[in-house]
């Protein structure tokens, strides 16, 4: 029974968005490793930008930043 755990910054990600990560990580343990999908377990976990950091600095801080 595989189980996968996606994190993402929560930034709005949408339900349909989300259903389509479920289905792919699940069609891709389907395909490459020949899971069983309806024993295959994928959550998402939505993290606010300010718990995240990126080389020492908050995610919601570089999100400010121009990009180059």
């Amino acid at each position: 029974m595989p189980y996968v755990n996606i994190k993402i910054t929560k930034e709005g990600a949408t339900k349909e968005q989300k259903e389509k990560l479920i289905a792919g990580v699940t069609n891709l343990l389907v395909s490459v490793l020949g899971k069983n999908p309806a024993t295959t377990v994928v959550t998402i976990d939505e993290v606010d930008m300010d718990n995240w950091g990126i080389g020492g600095q908050q995610v919601s801080e570089l999100r400010k930043k121009p990009k180059p």
